[in-house]
């Protein structure tokens, strides 16, 4: 008895999976091969049939997120320049891309608007903006080139108009668009790749936005620093051995209130802090971190820290002192 086999297999493919589903994207570009097997027995005699090879070459995801960075809305003053709000720009899709960046200061249903200056980009990766160390961004000449999952902070800065009330609120939006293409989500751009795959708009549409708000005070903050000095010999030479008394008085004028105003004082290099000299208005307050309202190295060490809280425009002047020894 003849036997015969005839044994046919096609295997067609097609992962689409989006980037905001996936722990970690496939990078674009990558070959994704598969073969199937199969094994059979006709009569005594084993066989094994492999069906052909499929290759599916990942697409790019086009994906991109800002977020507003600031905590809180940026407290400014009328007529303040160089504002700056801080904003993380994210490729979350799954290739290197570049995006453009768009600022844009004049925006509905805010009190006022900010006067766009300029953008910069954080050079040096520590997340606040440095004046002269970052760089100013160029549209289209200096377009941040982002890897799949890599940020880089933009700083946005604005001047505050003048003539403004307490508690005007101002907005400004970062937009960044994958230069590569953006528009609906599932658009497919051809042969968009290094490697001649598919480009694919992600849920994003390839193109993000956030918004950041400044808010309006017009109270004054003011920090003067006096120091004096007394030797062991009654006289008033900075020698070893002697005091230096620092008082450091905070007032507040204009109109508005500052919130959560906090006074830092590091503890000169060569000297050593005199234990029990920390007061506020007259009233001493202890030196480890308690219930009062200052303390010397237990919030940072070696500095001195005096919270004030809110302090109205008007308020009465706060008055710090302490003493520290020359080693």
């Amino acid at each position: 008895m003849k036997w015969s086999a005839v044994l046919g297999i096609t295997i067609t493919m097609i992962w689409i999976a989006a980037a905001s589903l996936m722990a970690q994207s496939t990078p674009a570009c990558t070959d994704i091969v598969n073969q199937a097997t199969a094994t059979f027995t006709i009569g005594t005699e084993e066989f094994t049939r492999n069906s052909n090879a499929t290759s599916t070459l990942v697409a790019q995801l086009l994906d991109v997120s800002v977020v507003w960075q600031d905590v809180a809305s940026i407290t400014v003053s009328p007529g303040d320049a160089g504002q700056v709000l801080t904003f993380l720009v994210t490729n979350t899709g799954n290739a290197t891309d570049s995006f453009l960046l768009e600022g844009l200061s004049i925006l509905p249903d805010d009190d006022f608007n900010p006067i766009l200056r300029d953008l910069y980009l954080d050079s040096n990766g520590n997340g606040t903006y440095d004046p002269g160390a970052d760089d100013l961004y160029i549209a289209g000449g200096h377009d941040p080139v982002l890897d799949a999952g890599e940020s880089v902070a933009v700083f946005l800065l604005n001047g505050i108009p003048p003539d403004l009330d307490d508690g005007d609120e101002g907005e400004s939006r970062l937009t960044a668009t994958s230069n590569t293409g953006s528009g609906d989500p599932g658009t497919v751009i051809l042969e968009a790749t290094e490697c001649d795959a598919d480009a694919v708009v992600g849920t994003s549409g390839g193109s993000s936005s956030d918004t950041g708000t400044y808010i309006v005070s017009n109270v004054v903050v003011n920090v003067v620093k006096l120091a004096a000095v007394g030797d062991p010999f009654g006289g008033t030479e900075p020698i070893p051995g002697a005091t230096i008394a620092y008082t450091i008085t905070v007032s507040f004028s204009g109109s508005g209130t500052a919130e959560g105003v906090v006074i830092t004082d590091l503890i000169p290099a060569n000297t050593t802090y005199s234990a029990g000299t920390l007061a506020l208005n007259g009233a001493s307050l202890t030196d480890p971190v308690d219930g009062d309202a200052g303390d010397v190295g237990g919030t940072t060490p070696g500095v001195v820290t005096v919270s004030l809280g809110d302090m109205p425009a008007g308020s009465a002047d706060q008055v710090i002192i302490f003493s520290v020894v020359i080693n």
